[in-house]
């Protein structure tokens, strides 16, 4: 009897802390600014997730760093268009939600 009540005290912690998991933290792409253009847009997307991987990864926020923001994806009448739409976006991830910096 004596060893069966130590048994279950022993095993009453690992009974009530169940089993604990990290849960994944998702965050949605906020909206771009509505006054952005489409190209100002599609930045603002791009750079909020080249934020988030930067963050994943541990690296410290710099968004010159990014090849898509060098050298964008877009005609080159709107390459500053597309830039500041990255630069946007990249900021907006960095200051909002979770694992911000």
């Amino acid at each position: 009897m004596r060893s069966t009540l130590a048994l279950a005290v022993l095993a009453l912690p690992l009974a009530i802390a169940g089993c604990s998991h990290p849960q994944p933290v998702y965050v949605a792409v906020p909206p771009p600014p509505a006054a952005f253009t489409e190209i100002a847009q599609r930045g603002f997307h791009d750079g909020f997730e080249a934020a988030r991987r930067d963050m994943a990864k541990g690296l410290a926020p710099n968004v010159d760093r990014h090849p898509k923001f060098r050298n964008p994806p877009v005609p080159p009448p709107a390459i500053e268009d597309y830039r500041h739409g990255f630069r946007e976006g990249y900021e907006r991830a960095l200051h909002s939600g979770p694992g911000g910096y």
